[in-house]
């Protein structure tokens, strides 16, 4: 199975996936593709597939993709088809992290193969407190991250799954019993 999770900032996405990772054996996490140059003490194959500009623009051109995004001028991310497919043909269970028309696409492509979840701020301006709380960005950025999450929003009909995390302690355990189950379940079948 794939495991899809997308959400606004500030969602508390992240801090889902760490937990699910942490109570459920058998998830692997699906290493991404950029074209930025690695930092600090980031090595490739484990944190990212690192290409160059040149190299990541060639495997768009070869339909080597599932999703990718063109973050800034130059600078790309973006699933490798042979990540995940090569993590299937293992039979192992795959978690992916990515924007909501990635996860869309990772549907198209897989079908019932993949599980698409939504994790939804209880409001936006609960999503706008947090965005605050951690003092980490302008207040500029916060309004873009909010305008770009009211976007993003819209897109939480199309996925199997949306998990509103208005308490963290029921979100993960929603989270753990959703993919827990969903891998039983294919166990079974």
């Amino acid at each position: 199975m794939i495991f899809v999770f997308s959400a606004p900032s500030g969602s508390g996405k992240s801090t889902l996936i760490n937990h699910l990772m942490n109570r459920i054996d058998g998830l692997n996490f699906s290493v991404s593709a950029t074209s930025r140059a690695p930092r600090g003490e980031e090595r490739d194959g484990v944190e990212y597939h690192f290409l160059t500009t040149t190299e990541f623009e060639q495997k768009i051109k070869e339909g080597a993709f599932i999703e990718y995004e063109e973050v800034y001028a130059g600078t790309y991310y973006g699933t490798l088809r042979s990540e995940i497919d090569s993590r299937l043909q293992r039979g192992e269970n795959v978690v992916l992290d990515i924007d909501v028309k990635g996860g869309l696409n990772v549907k198209r492509i897989y079908g019932e193969q993949a599980m698409l979840i939504f994790v939804q701020p209880p409001s936006v301006d609960e999503l706008r407190r947090r965005l605050e709380a951690r003092r980490t960005d302008s207040a500029e950025k916060i309004e873009q991250r909010v305008a770009k999450a009211t976007y993003e929003l819209t897109f939480a009909p199309q996925f199997d799954v949306v998990i509103v995390n208005d308490d963290l302690d029921r979100a993960k355990q929603e989270v753990v019993d959703l993919v827990g189950g969903k891998i039983e379940a294919d166990k079974q079948a």
